[in-house]
């Protein structure tokens, strides 16, 4: 294959999966080779074994870090403080992007930025949905609330007021109290439950001020 058939089939993809190429009779292991070349000669940028994005000036499409994030690790969400901030519960701008998942905890330096993936179990993997995070561009990210009791779940002492309060959560409008409740419930966790409770009074008192 050469570098203009390339481009014909994935100039428009964000990033692309070797085994878009490796379908039909192609020869797998020239395949392979021919990527690992366009890698050293700059053509191509390797996220991760068997995913790729074109390198400028050929990429004519930007991906999205939240996209990077789900297709490095499948089944994976976006999720923490990357989701927080994204939808504006936390006034930091989070560097790395913070997925949860099945596997092991990760965290991947890639050209196009750090990635760090964190487990958590199957039952715990609800409350987030398919979203169009740039154009034409979709990923899986968590809901506020459920970002926010990943977050609780995950961290030590996260269910303390002061824990809590050190996040600076913002715009209590971002959280409806009562899906907030629901996830906690459905969690089946204590120490969700305990820190819903703690979250919704602190909202309620600071209402239209960082917490």
């Amino acid at each position: 294959m050469k570098f203009d058939q390339l481009l014909s089939m994935v100039a428009d993809e964000p990033v692309f999966s070797s085994s878009l190429l490796l379908s039909g009779k192609a020869d797998k292991r020239q395949v392979r080779l021919q990527l690992s070349r366009w890698v050293k000669s700059g053509q191509l940028i390797q996220l991760r074994r068997g995913l790729y994005t074109l390198a400028h000036p050929w990429r004519k499409v930007e991906p999205h870090p939240f996209l990077i994030a789900n297709r490095q690790r499948q089944g994976s969400y976006v999720s923490l403080q990357s989701a927080l901030a994204w939808h504006g519960a936390i006034p930091e701008q989070v560097p790395v992007v913070t997925s949860v998942g099945s596997g092991r905890p990760e965290t991947a330096n890639t050209p196009l930025g750090t990635f760090q993936f964190q487990h958590l179990a199957e039952p715990l993997r609800f409350g987030f949905s398919r979203v169009e995070v740039a154009p034409r561009q979709f990923a899986f990210v968590a809901a506020p609330e459920k970002a926010l009791l990943d977050l609780v779940h995950l961290t030590t002492g996260g269910d303390s007021e002061a824990f809590l309060r050190e996040l600076r959560l913002q715009n209590p409008a971002v959280f409806q109290h009562a899906e907030l409740d629901e996830l906690a419930r459905r969690s089946g966790k204590p120490k969700l439950l305990r820190a819903s409770a703690i979250i919704t009074s602190l909202l309620d008192e600071e209402e239209g001020e960082p917490l």
